[in-house]
């Protein structure tokens, strides 16, 4: 059973960072893309950013690009987003998905549970 746990939401002023993690359990993450996505309230689901297995390839939404970076260490199967410079527009639960493919794809199959991210002062 594929399971995606994501950690290091949390409260945050204006301009602070985050650590976000994903860890995975039931398969080998060290095969496979993450995305990463979040909800606001009231808003849609967003894709805000895709690592592929090995780390070297790596893509953001505008609305986050220069501010939030992915990283992999597949060494400690685990798999992060650093967010910098946040905003309160940053404000959302933020999830990692895989679709058990080594690239990013455009539909995935597996989701965590979601951790939040509030952006105040």
């Amino acid at each position: 059973q594929v399971q995606l746990v994501e950690s290091g939401g949390g409260l945050v002023q204006p301009g602070g960072s985050l650590r976000l993690s994903c860890a995975a359990s039931g398969i080998d993450p060290d095969y496979y893309a993450i995305g990463w996505f979040r909800q606001a309230p009231g808003k849609e689901r967003e894709e805000i950013s895709c690592i592929d297995s090995s780390g070297d390839y790596t893509k953001y939404a505008d609305s986050v690009k220069g501010r939030f970076t992915a990283s992999r260490d597949n060494d400690k199967d685990m798999v992060w987003l650093q967010l910098n410079s946040l905003q309160a527009e940053d404000t959302a639960v933020y999830y990692c998905a895989t679709g058990l493919t080594s690239w990013c794809p455009k539909s995935f199959r597996y989701w965590g549970q979601g951790t939040q991210v509030t952006v105040s002062s």
